[in-house]
Parts: C-alpha cells; sequence; structure tokens
C-alpha cells in the first residue's frame, strides 16, 4: 500500500458515542469514589436502577490523516477515557466509533513490560504490544540503547531499575515506533531536566512519523509544539473543538 493510500484510509470517527461504567454495589462509596477517579464522568441513578457513571456522553469527532488534536480538561474531565475510547479499548455503550488505522496506544509508559526480563528483552515485548514486529525492534535496539543511555543496565533485569530508569526505557521504546495512528496520554516524569528536553525531540519526530495525532496533556507548551487544534473535555463531554490556540483561551477564561 503507498503513502496516499495509506493516508487516505486512516481515520478516526465517531457518532454520539458514550461509555457508561455501571457500579453494581451501590452501598460501596469506596468502589465508587475509585472508578470516579479512575474515569471521571457523572454519576446517574434512577430508582431501583443499579447507578451508572456516565464517563463519556454524545462524543461525535471526525479526524483525518494529517490531525494533530491535543485534549485538554481537568483531571476526571474524560481526556484519558477519550483516548481508550479512540483506541478501541472501551467499546461505546451507545453511539458509534470507528477507528481505521493502525493504533499505537500509549497511555502508561510501564503496560507491556516484564519486571523479571532485562531491558533488552523488554524493548522486544513492549514494542510487540505496540504493533512492531520482532525483526523492526530487533533493528531498532542499538537506536533505542543509545538514547536511554542505560548502558549495561540494559542486561540486567527491569527490577532492578529506579523509576527514572524504568521512563528512559519506556521512551526510548515509544519513541523508535512508526504509528498510523498515535494515542498520546503526557506521562513523562522522573528524568532529569535534559533528558525530558531530548525526549521531547524524540517525541516531536515521533508525531512527525504518525498519520494522526491525539495527545492529551495539561503543558500548554507542549500542546503548541505538537499540535494545531485542541478539543476540551468537562464532565466526560466536547465543550469546545477547534483551533488551539482559540481552545486553550477559552480554556483558562481568557478573552479571545
Amino acid at each position: 500500500m503507498n503513502v496516499s493510500e495509506t493516508a487516505s484510509r486512516v481515520s478516526i470517527s465517531t457518532q454520539n458515542a458514550s461509555v457508561d461504567f455501571p457500579i453494581f454495589d451501590a452501598r460501596s462509596r469506596s468502589l465508587k469514589k475509585t472508578i470516579m477517579g479512575m474515569v471521571g464522568g457523572n454519576i446517574s441513578t434512577t430508582e431501583g436502577k443499579v447507578p451508572v457513571i456516565e464517563a463519556l456522553r454524545d462524543i461525535t469527532m471526525h479526524l483525518e490523516h494529517g490531525a494533530r488534536v491535543g485534549l485538554v480538561g481537568h483531571n476526571g474531565a474524560g481526556k484519558s477515557t477519550l483516548l481508550r475510547l479512540l483506541s478501541g479499548i472501551y467499546e461505546p455503550t451507545r453511539g458509534e466509533a470507528s477507528i481505521n488505522g493502525r493504533v499505537a496506544p500509549v497511555f502508561d509508559l510501564g503496560v507491556g513490560m516484564d519486571p523479571e526480563i532485562s531491558g533488552f528483552e523488554n524493548i522486544i515485548i513492549r514494542g510487540l504490544f505496540l504493533g512492531m514486529t520482532r525483526k523492526q525492534m530487533e533493528e531498532r535496539i542499538d537506536d533505542i540503547a543509545a538514547f536511554t543511555e542505560l548502558g549495561d543496565f540494559l542486561s540486567m533485569p527491569l527490577r532492578t531499575y529506579s523509576t527514572g530508569m524504568r521512563v528512559r526505557l519506556a521512551l526510548g521504546v515509544v519513541t523508535s515506533i512508526d504509528p498510523e495512528i498515535l494515542l498520546l496520554d503526557e506521562g513523562i516524569g522522573a528524568v532529569d531536566a535534559a533528558f525530558l528536553e531530548k525526549s521531547k525531540r524524540r517525541l516531536s519526530d515521533l508525531v512527525d512519523r504518525a498519520g494522526l495525532l491525539v495527545f492529551a496533556s495539561h503543558s500548554d507548551e507542549f500542546l503548541r509544539e505538537l499540535c494545531d487544534t485542541a478539543i476540551w473535555m468537562e464532565h466526560g463531554q466536547i465543550k469546545l473543538q477547534g483551533d488551539l490556540e482559540d481552545v486553550l483561551r477559552a480554556y483558562k477564561g481568557q478573552p479571545a
């Protein structure tokens, strides 16, 4: 398939898509509090029925190849839940969602990594988790190793790594892939400033290679580097969608 054919088929479309989570033990306040912390949204209750968290409600969007979309909103607004809907991890309870293209969901840098095997082995496993082939990851090992600056630690089990070292390894893998659709939830931390800057440059290159990007972040600076449009999420709904600067001004309550 040539580049133009790939570009024409890469897209994300949702139509009035909603995601609900029923709470079967309504007497457990701790359970409700835990789920609310994970997905945000609103709790809907009807007499005699199981309470339901409306994590996302009536999400309608259409994104095509070349889109660079930032997600903004407070914690619990539904940004991470929306990314999981767009990746196919969650299916809409109501409405429709259609994703065309190979998706690389980057939500938790530690997902797909095994603490009992070496850093080198984890590079392969994490790459497979993100949709790459073993051959593709083997071709990237030297580049990833050089980027992480972990040296001999790459031959040691992941459980011997500090948090910062794990982040370095995960970022090295994530920024080496070739996605058609990149769904990114900002999770860079526990690394020194110099390495963080180095990571941002690699993430920018990753975005350049991706056909379509949706990026959830609290950093205006980072959003401006990677995105040109934005979606403001609030209480599980799209409050505003449009030009990045217009959405950021509205979100912060600044005049146009």
